[in-house]
């Protein structure tokens, strides 16, 4: 179980080194933090960003980030190429974002890892989470981070338990992965690449390339693809 089982990290990242493909998954999360602060802590904002745009902290952002009329942002942040920030989104400290991601509005996000093209776009909270290339949430999806005793969240993957060691943990979403709306995802979900929840409570892990199905217990079946089912 590696992270490199779900994610590709492309060559040119300058904060790739920090996430090797070789740990686990949840291993990712403390080096948001560090690939931050390897930054500095002073940043030299874009010109333009709208007076509704409310930014605290080291915020590095590329020039060409596409800001709204207001949102806000406390650093430490990291907004790659061509990300699309739309109004209320919320972006609260230790979060890297991927070329050409969109942050939807009023979208909450903190130690978080997004990789290129992931799409956020309406009312989701990603806490403590890494969401793979071309991941997409529906409109409503929550990344559940906290157990309800609060204790540290372990990670079930067919039949062996990995203990994280960490109390707050969200969801990890392989390239392609996708969650339809109003879905919850609970604490320590992991979704394989290219699988897929329809709208529904998911809790554990789902392979690569698989659909859960809200039909009493989730039902995995092969995920079709271009309309096709495998």
């Amino acid at each position: 179980m590696q992270a490199g089982d779900f994610f590709s990290v492309r060559s040119d990242f300058s904060l790739g080194s920090f996430f090797s493909g070789e740990a686990k998954p949840w291993e990712w999360l403390p080096r948001i933090a560090e690939a931050l602060q390897s930054l500095g802590s002073s940043s030299e904002l874009p010109k333009g960003i709208p007076p509704g745009c409310h930014l605290s902290g080291p915020v590095f952002a590329h020039p060409s980030v596409k800001w709204p009329p207001f949102c806000t942002v406390e650093g430490p942040v990291y907004l790659d190429e061509g990300v699309e920030i739309r109004p209320g989104a919320y972006l609260r400290g230790r979060v890297i974002v991927g070329r050409g991601c969109v942050l939807g509005n009023s979208c909450e996000y903190k130690n978080c890892l997004l990789l290129d093209e992931v799409e956020t776009a309406h009312f989701n909270y990603v806490g403590d989470s890494i969401l793979g290339n071309r991941a997409h949430l529906g409109a409503g999806v929550i990344c559940a981070n906290l157990k309800l005793d609060r204790g540290p969240v372990s990670v079930m993957i067919e039949g062996v338990r990995y203990a994280t060691g960490l109390r707050k943990v969200g969801a990890f979403l392989g390239d392609g992965a996708e969650v339809g709306c109003n879905s919850v995802l609970q604490p320590g979900t992991i979704l394989g690449r290219e699988a897929a929840v329809i709208s529904m409570p998911f809790h554990g892990y789902l392979p690569a390339g698989m659909m859960a199905l809200p039909t009493g217990s989730p039902v995995i079946v092969t995920r079709p693809r271009n309309g096709v089912a495998n």
